[in-house]
């Protein structure tokens, strides 16, 4: 993984940095009182990208991460059906109207689109962008707000669950486990076996 996506989506759009969330408490974790002006990229770049990495353990979605115009609807795509409740619980926890929200989180989409298109070669397919994604995923979690319930609007409680979001080195080998389990395999390597 040569790029941290949370982060390089935040510093890219000029949003400031954000907080990771104390599985202990489900809370900001520096237990710093997040300005109103901030809660919607502590809330949306999380989401997003959450729903992005999602989004593109599918092989249509990965597809579409790589060939789809970078300008696409990718709120629409991405929370899908749940769409609406995804841009209502982001807008509410910060404060903002749906109609200013949805081409913000648009924005971060498309700067993960990007960002995933540039750190990937030339010749990189629907397993590579699998891979970026899950190498990922531990990191987005670490930001990702309990309370907007993310996981269950993707039909995937255990993004929201704490043992994805824990740091340190037992948990890091455990996550390293998981990932290597769950490592997308694609056609060529089941017809070859």
């Amino acid at each position: 993984m040569s790029t941290n996506l949370l982060e390089t989506v935040q510093q890219n759009l000029g949003y400031p940095s954000l907080q990771k969330i104390d599985t202990a408490t489900d809370q900001i974790k520096e237990n710093i009182k997040t300005p109103d002006e901030d809660k919607f990229s502590q809330a949306a770049i999380p989401a997003v990208l959450t729903a992005m990495y999602s989004f593109a353990q599918s092989t249509d979605g990965a597809k579409d991460i790589l060939q789809k115009d970078i300008t696409t609807d990718w709120v629409k795509i991405i929370f899908d059906d749940n769409r609406k409740a995804a841009i209502q619980v982001i807008a509410d926890y910060a404060g903002q109207s749906i109609d200013s929200s949805i081409p913000k989180m648009n924005a971060i989409a498309s700067e993960a689109v990007k960002v995933v298109r540039e750190n990937l070669t030339e010749d990189a397919g629907m397993k590579e962008v699998k891979l970026y994604f899950s190498g990922q995923k531990t990191n987005i979690l670490l930001y990702l707000l309990p309370d907007l319930q993310i996981g269950e609007l993707l039909h995937d409680n255990s993004l929201d669950d704490k043992t994805n979001k824990m740091e340190g080195p037992v948990s890091s080998l455990i996550n390293s486990i998981g990932a290597a389990f769950s490592t997308p395999v694609t056609e060529e390597e089941v017809i070859n076996k």
